[in-house]
């Protein structure tokens, strides 16, 4: 039972860092253009073998 003092906390904030790993990813605009980047890849002149 003394282990859940230490798992508890550790777990919750955890959790809040990646609420807050979120939040920042969506105020930094990480998220702007997902159909644009959908429709990128279905363009004709899209390759995916890289240049030699």
């Amino acid at each position: 039972m003394d282990i859940l003092a230490w798992l508890i906390p550790v777990s919750l904030f955890l959790g809040g860092l990646g609420l807050l790993a979120f939040v920042w990813a969506l105020r930094s605009r990480q998220f702007d253009d997902p159909q644009g980047d959908a429709n990128r890849i279905l363009k004709p002149d899209w390759d995916n073998h890289p240049k030699d």
